[in-house]
């Protein structure tokens, strides 16, 4: 591949933009790769190449590059009407009716203007809510640039995990193992009554992909419950991913208190929600005494496009296509990886996937062969990763140095370390499965 254009431009952006990128994420080495435009399943980059995307924005772009047209034209119409207006508008309300209608928890709805926000204003809410200060976080999990989970440690030794982040924010920062259920009830037992929430992912999604073992979701909400504490499912990646329109809670069967949004509920527009139970999320002002507001939350553009892309994927059978394309590609790696490295591990659900670079492990097992469910008949459910440390120990180098360019050279996009997750959009086919099959078979 050629990429003259892209070294050109990082050169240029190294002069005006700090490490030459405007998220640290996209500093991939040597420089990073410039996109000019996407097509479909494909991103075509500055030099020309075209390659197949399972990055996808991160995940909010469930319908790939190109939107489909009510999508498309409801987005040109709001957009030709204004660009905005200091005032509510009818399609917010919508989308909060139809959110409300489908996600289990969400019984009232504020929308925000990014995942971190919605975090953020959902940790607050949670204090104002209790009255109490600490929040339990998952070690390894990702809850967006803010102080109170840029932490690491463990309970008794919590420091801040990023210059600029005073100590006495770590204080009330409590991180736990994600499916250790000894950890958390220690946790309750030793703090309980100062415990305002348990913030957490679902399953892990940006460090590799990491499924709940059974009944620690369920520990979770019984816990939270006994201690008058709030649960809180950050659904950021995996809301309108995972289990559809119910989102991962309702895939899981677990419904939690509060639950934040971003990715796919703006449709690929900046976006955030914090939904949950109305007399939690009345708390926020205007009607409550927790200050939440934004002069951009509410965007018509964004609301629009994430209307009318959730009103598309609930008449068009979109689910279907890409949970399929999903599976099938998980089923694809698995066999690869049984042949060629039987130590990794396949990981995923719906439209999610990854290969994490574990070491030591048995050879993978049919009770998984769509990706790794934390099965305890599996063979390998002992050595399969069921914590972000367990992630963080596999071959994260081998995997960003030599992996994912190999990737690259083959014509596949991949998110740029193995901890973020990968996506299947509804303009993937077949026929790009069996490319990058071919591609993961040639680089492995």
């Amino acid at each position: 591949m050629h990429d003259e254009n892209s070294r050109e431009l990082y050169d240029r952006a190294l002069s005006v933009m700090p490490g030459g990128v405007n998220s640290s994420v996209r500093a991939i080495r040597p420089y990073p790769f410039f996109i000019e435009r996407g097509d479909g399943a494909h991103v075509i980059d500055a030099d020309g190449n075209r390659l197949i995307d399972y990055v996808m924005g991160y995940g909010p772009l469930l319908y790939g590059h190109d939107l489909p047209e009510p999508v498309r034209a409801a987005i040109q119409s709001h957009a030709s009407d204004g660009p905005m207006y200091g005032a509510p508008t009818e399609v917010e309300v919508e989308l909060a009716e139809f959110v409300c209608r489908h996600v289990p928890s969400v019984e009232m709805i504020r929308f925000v203007n990014s995942g971190t926000e919605a975090t953020v204003s959902a940790v607050r809410l949670a204090r104002g809510h209790t009255g109490r200060e600490k929040i339990v976080v998952m070690q390894g999990g990702y809850h967006g640039a803010q102080e109170s989970t840029l932490v690491e440690g463990e309970s008794g030794s919590v420091h801040p995990s990023s210059p600029g982040i005073p100590e006495s924010f770590a204080e009330h920062t409590i991180p736990v193992p994600f499916n250790d259920r000894e950890a958390i009830e220690r946790v309750f037992e030793e703090r309980g009554e100062e415990i305002a929430a348990v913030l957490t992912e679902p399953m892990l999604g940006n460090t590799g992909i990491v499924h709940p073992v059974e009944g620690y979701l369920e520990r979770l909400r019984d816990l939270t419950a006994e201690h008058g504490s709030l649960l809180v499912f950050d659904e950021v990646i995996t809301g309108f991913r995972v289990g559809g329109l119910g989102c991962a809670q309702g895939k899981f069967g677990v419904t939690p208190d509060v639950t934040t949004f971003g990715k796919i509920v703006g449709g690929g527009f900046p976006v955030g929600a914090i939904g949950g139970r109305m007399e939690v999320i009345e708390e926020f002002t205007p009607s409550g005494d927790v200050f939440q507001s934004g002069t951009f939350s509410g965007h018509p553009v964004t609301m629009a496009a994430g209307l009318e892309s959730l009103r598309y994927a609930a008449e068009n059978g979109v689910y279907e296509h890409v949970n399929g394309l999903g599976e099938r590609l998980r089923s694809g790696l698995r066999e690869l990886c049984e042949e060629r490295a039987p130590g990794y591990t396949v990981a995923g659900t719906d439209s999610m996937f990854k290969v994490i670079f574990t070491r030591g492990a048995a050879s993978q097992d049919a009770s998984c062969e769509a990706g790794c469910r934390q099965d305890p008949d599996c063979a390998r459910f002992e050595r399969c990763p069921k914590t972000g440390a367990d992630v963080d120990r596999a071959g994260t180098d081998r995997w960003e140095r030599l992996f994912w360019s190999a990737m690259r050279e083959e014509g596949v996009f991949l998110t740029a370390n193995q901890f973020e997750s990968q996506f299947v959009s509804y303009a993937h086919t077949e026929e790009d499965v069996e490319e990058t099959l071919a591609a993961y078979e040639a680089a492995l």
